[in-house]
């Protein structure tokens, strides 16, 4: 197929070949690998800047879009690339192979680094939230080969998932702490102060006043931001909260875990021993059952069920999407809807994208990255919420993208006095953050600006 870039595009494939080090902060459906891709061909074989290049991306990606996008298009005809997956002989004899690309999924970095000395002199990483959390292994890793690379390049479309401390990670790994800090310690001193503490003990920071002014102002060089709704013709979308009354012997065991932290259902013990499994275990609850202690499952209402059914007979035979968090969700909706259809394989997502699955149900993790289904239907439902704004965008994207011909509705079942909403006002409040941030350093591609 033919390639002709739209400006944005053009746009962003001159900004990784300009800089050594590029953020490009791209929303679902703009086509941020065949942009990459096309940088990645003018640098070899134009400016012959490059040799071999290395990409990190979640493992469906890894496995299926790089080479997809590759070999869909004409003008990357001759671009090579070895997927650096499945077992440990497997990895090392793609290693072996001549290639200009090498694609490896992000759970085998640090087996990767371990290896040795690297001769990539490109390092592209596909979902840069996914190396936010500064402690994990692959963060380490990649730490340590980084100053070893010419050029780095970041995408995503959720930089700062949980706020603005996810940042320091990412951005450490374009710049090596050149605008943020060289360490998180040095940047939490200069842009946060504590917030929830106990003690000397600090769970919790806060951004000082006009941080955030500050953080977008260091990064408007390193880091470009395109939002869908400005560069491509996407279809309405539309939110709803469909509110859910708990019956009142289900409200009070409710308020019990909450109040108490222990709580009998049918006569298993639910405890919940710190805050975070507190949450978790009320979400659940809130949903209409919950893990007991043995990994039983206590049920304790339907009323998100009914809801559930209301809205599937409302769409009168339209496709729709359900979203769930946890197992005995997937396994009570199941039981509920026969013709529910759990959606986790190619073959499944073909399916639904022909019009063959009337009630599909996923889990939002194994929908974040690499698919595009808004041929099969419009209408998404969140039967339970997560916390992680990452998953919640990604997860609505697969519908509400480029080529969806309807308006997208997402419902939101929210059970009345209990935790959901706090999760819609988390989602919100790190929404806006987000929104902050990516407005700072927005692409203003055709204004004169670029």
């Amino acid at each position: 197929m033919q390639y002709k870039a739209h400006d944005y595009q053009e746009y962003a494939k001159q900004k990784i070949i300009e800089q050594k080090a590029c953020g490009l902060f791209l929303e679902p459906g703009l086509g941020k690998t065949v942009i990459t891709l096309s940088a990645i061909w003018d640098l070899m074989f134009d400016y012959f800047d490059i040799s071999k290049v290395l990409v990190i991306a979640p493992l469906r990606v890894a496995e299926n879009t790089w080479t997809e996008e590759l070999e869909k298009w004409d003008h990357l005809t001759y671009l090579r690339i070895s997927k650096v997956l499945g077992t440990e002989a497997q990895r090392l004899e793609a290693l072996r192979k001549s290639a200009d690309i090498y694609v490896i999924n992000r759970e085998n970095v640090a087996w990767l680094a371990e290896l040795g000395e690297w001769d990539f002199d490109m390092l592209v990483i596909d979902e840069l939230s996914s190396f936010k959390n500064a402690s994990s292994k692959r963060f380490k890793a990649l730490r340590r080969k980084c100053p070893g690379i010419d050029r780095v390049v970041g995408l995503t479309g959720t930089p700062s998932t949980n706020g603005l401390m996810d940042l320091w990670s990412e951005i450490y790994l374009l710049d090596q702490g050149k605008r943020l800090g060289k360490t998180l310690s040095t940047y939490r001193a200069d842009f946060f102060v504590p917030d929830r503490m106990n003690g000397w003990i600090v769970y919790s920071y806060r951004p000082k006043p006009h941080a955030e002014e500050w953080i977008y102002s260091r990064l408007s060089d390193l880091c470009v931001s395109m939002k869908s709704q400005d560069f491509l013709n996407m279809p309405e979308r539309l939110e709803r909260d469909v509110t859910v009354k708990l019956p009142p012997a289900a409200k009070e065991k409710y308020k019990e875990l909450e109040r108490e932290m222990v709580a009998k259902l049918e006569g298993k013990t639910v405890d919940a021993v710190n805050a975070a499994v507190l949450t978790n275990k009320l979400l659940q609850m809130a949903s209409g059952a919950v893990y007991d202690e043995n990994k039983a499952v206590a049920e304790l209402h339907s009323a998100k069920l009914d809801a559930l059914e209301d809205l599937i007979e409302a769409a009168n035979g339209k496709p729709v999407l359900i979203y769930y968090n946890y197992r005995h969700d997937k396994e009570r909706i199941q039981k509920r809807f026969k013709e529910a259809w759990e959606i986790k394989t190619p073959e499944d997502f073909q399916a639904w994208n022909r019009g063959e699955i009337p009630v599909a149900i996923a889990h939002p993790a194994s929908m974040g990255h690499g698919l595009n289904l808004q041929h099969g239907g419009s209408t998404v439902i969140w039967f339970s919420l997560p916390w992680s704004l990452e998953l919640y965008q990604q997860a609505n994207a697969r519908l509400w993208r480029q080529g969806q011909k309807d308006t997208v509705v997402i419902f939101r079942l929210i059970a009345e006095g209990t935790i959901d909403r706090d999760v819609i006002r988390a989602l919100t409040k790190k929404d806006l953050t987000q929104e902050n941030l990516m407005q700072a350093v927005k692409a203003r591609v055709g204004d004169g600006t670029c």
